[in-house]
């Protein structure tokens, strides 16, 4: 990797990693605190609608964002064509979400949700204007500014929403807290970015992003759809409170393994799109970043589900008591998540839109058939149903970028099998060295720092490259 593009990956992960930590660290010590004024049916109600604005945003969205992050040649025209189909899409989408709203409350039997999803709507016609001047910062490998801009957002939201659930809100917290941020990153974006949409709509520019944009929109409804059956399906067949506890666990599971991943990507997607004709550079980098991204996160995810008991206790009261199981079962199905998400940006760097398509209509087909399979089992078999599928398609999703790189399921696995080993043996240490103790905190005050050095010392004794990778990028900064 030269010189120059090697300092670009190390500074922007250096500044996505402190946007990432910053923002899930602040969003953590607020959803702690919302966690224990609000309840389980709060949440509930609010995950039974997440689907429809998540799937009404990728509309939006339409895959314009990495099309412009990619393009070569890109010009004025692309930037505003892709602008102009956002503002318009959002309206669009936002008009459909007022409109259904009466039959998504008929289909749960409940009432307030129409309320809540026409007011959740609004937030498509505020982000449709941030999507450009997201994309163009990142082409530029602005990530210090993207920080800035997320940190300010979530702890501003944070704070407002934290006032509201103390004033009696309730569910309207969650989503006060939504739209604010919405707003705070408009804002944001529009003063810090230096781009307005100044040239003009181009056919021959909306024909290549919706070419390149389109495949990644179809594959970023499916698995907008497939992420959110589970709400659909536990509160339909379940309560509101029995979602909330499903979504509390899938929130903390999510964290860690989707926040250290959108590290990685969010630098990687532009980087690697630099060397995209350069196979043997590519494999190589590839292989590099997999490593160091599951280097972190096998490690996290499953000292998580070490602890997971006394930190669900002393973070947010037995309330949340129900969400242990689930969580631990979550955690080792979300651990994998860096290595599906990887593969498939790969897939975008290569320019194979359509192969991204097809691989995801495969793994959702399986998974939706698995979770309904799942269904009489309970909330606990649909989560163990999760973990079975994120197995089968890592495997799927390798396929292509065996052939593409020649880095398939089983170098790929090589590859990880010592940080697996590593993390399982910190993870069973941790679950017993805790054991003896009755204090919740004090075994979380055991548990983390004790986790924390027994890997760094087996990954220094076992001399693996990784560790050196990153305090080497310490070391610059």
């Amino acid at each position: 990797m030269p010189e120059s593009l090697k300092k670009k990956t190390v500074k922007g992960v250096a500044w996505t990693s402190l946007d990432q930590v910053a923002t899930l660290g602040f969003g953590f010590v607020i959803g702690v605190i919302l966690a224990r004024i609000l309840s389980p049916d709060d949440y509930g109600l609010l995950a039974m609608i997440a689907v429809f604005n998540a799937i009404a945003f990728a509309f939006i969205n339409s895959g314009f964002g990495n099309a412009l992050i990619r393009k070569p040649d890109l010009t004025e025209n692309d930037n505003s064509t892709a602008f102009y189909f956002n503002i318009v899409a959002g309206v669009v989408m936002a008009g459909v979400i007022w409109l259904i709203a009466p039959l998504v409350a008929m289909f749960y039997d409940k009432p307030i949700l129409c309320q809540l999803l026409r007011v959740e709507g609004l937030l498509l016609i505020i982000s449709s204007f941030t999507i450009v001047q997201n994309a163009q910062l990142t082409r530029a490998l602005n990530f210090k500014a993207k920080m800035i801009i997320n940190v300010a957002s979530q702890v501003l939201a944070g704070a407002i929403a934290i006032v509201a659930a103390y004033r009696g809100f309730g569910v309207w917290s969650l989503v006060i807290q939504h739209i604010a941020s919405g707003i705070i990153r408009m804002i944001l974006f529009w003063v810090i970015s230096p781009w307005r949409p100044r040239g003009q709509w181009d056919k021959r520019s909306f024909g290549y992003l919706w070419g390149y944009g389109s495949k990644l929109l179809a594959s970023g409804l499916l698995d907008t759809v497939y992420s959110n059956i589970y709400p659909i399906v536990i509160g339909k067949f379940y309560s509101a409170a029995d979602l909330g506890q499903y979504t509390r666990a899938k929130q903390y599971a999510s964290m860690p393994s989707q926040g250290l991943t959108g590290v990685i990507q969010q630098v990687t997607f532009p980087v690697l799109s630099q060397i995209q004709e350069d196979d043997e550079r590519l494999a190589g980098s590839y292989r590099r970043m997999l490593r160091f991204t599951v280097f972190w996160v096998f490690p996290i995810m499953i000292g998580m589900a070490a602890l997971a008991y006394p930190l669900v206790i002393a973070l947010v009261t037995d309330k949340w008591a129900q969400c242990v199981p689930y969580l631990q079962v979550i955690c080792f199905a979300s651990m994998w998540y860096p290595v599906h998400a990887i593969n498939l940006n790969l897939l975008q760097v290569k320019g194979r839109s359509d192969l991204f398509l097809r691989l995801e209509v495969i793994k959702k087909a399986i998974a939706t058939v698995a979770i309904f399979i799942c269904v009489p089992f309970g909330i606990m078999g649909i989560c163990i149903g999760s973990l079975c599928t994120s197995i089968i398609c890592l495997a799927i999703n390798t396929y292509y970028t065996g052939k593409l790189i020649d880095v398939g399921f089983v170098r790929q696995m090589l590859d990880m099998t010592p940080t697996l080993l590593a993390s399982l043996a910190m993870g069973v240490v941790v679950y017993f060295a805790v054991m003896p103790f009755d204090n919740n905190w004090v075994k979380l005050a055991v548990g983390i720092p004790l986790g924390m050095a027994l890997y760094l010392a087996i990954a220094k004794v076992f001399k693996m490259p990784e560790l050196q990778e990153a305090l080497d990028i310490i070391h610059r900064r």
